[in-house]
């Protein structure tokens, strides 16, 4: 493995662009179309994202209103929300349904938060793996004869302080969660 820094920089990014993605998908009281984006339906005789199924709207603050294109699936779109392990509990009307978000208790804030400093924990321990192949692949140069001491003693220097303007953007991610959850 070459050493290259812009690929580290590029897997670092991707770490903390899946860390905002779970970071979505955590519900914080107010609507969002996003949140129903990991249920999938068992329709046509496969699983299907519910995205590519009906059309999800949020009509009010605390309501996601799902609009399927197919009659008949609604009943199963209607089942795999309830199932999806949510917490949401859906109300058909026809090829509309209807799915309330209940109020957050404080203890399921909490409980999100704790959610929201793992997926966090997963992003940083990812960008230490990524930091720990890029020493990995200036060790290898530096003993190859490609690279000199001085300079993979100023690109690690390089590398560390990358890993750490990464570390601090996943701090600052899950500190601007943390603070969406508990906010009442």
């Amino acid at each position: 493995m070459a050493y290259n820094l812009a690929d580290i920089k590029t897997r670092m990014q991707k770490s903390i662009a899946s860390l905002r993605d779970e970071l979505v998908g955590l519900r914080t009281g107010r609507a969002s179309a996003s949140l129903l984006e990991p249920v999938s339906v068992e329709a046509y005789g496969s699983r299907t994202p519910l995205s590519q199924l009906a059309t999800i709207t949020v009509p009010e603050p605390r309501m996601l209103s799902v609009q399927v294109w197919d009659r008949q699936l609604a009943n199963a779109v209607e089942k795999a929300i309830r199932d999806s392990g949510l917490g949401l509990n859906p109300m058909g009307e026809g090829q509309v349904i209807r799915v309330p978000l209940p109020e957050l208790n404080e203890e399921r804030r909490r409980d999100l938060t704790k959610v929201a400093h793992n997926y966090a924990e997963a992003a940083r321990v990812a960008i230490r793996h990524i930091r720990r192949d890029g020493m990995d692949a200036l060790k290898k140069a530096e003993k190859d004869g490609d690279m000199s001491q001085d300079d993979a003693r100023a690109q690690t220097d390089v590398v560390q302080k990358t890993t750490d303007a990464h570390v601090a953007e996943v701090d600052a991610l899950v500190a601007a969660k943390e603070a969406e959850i508990m906010q009442v």
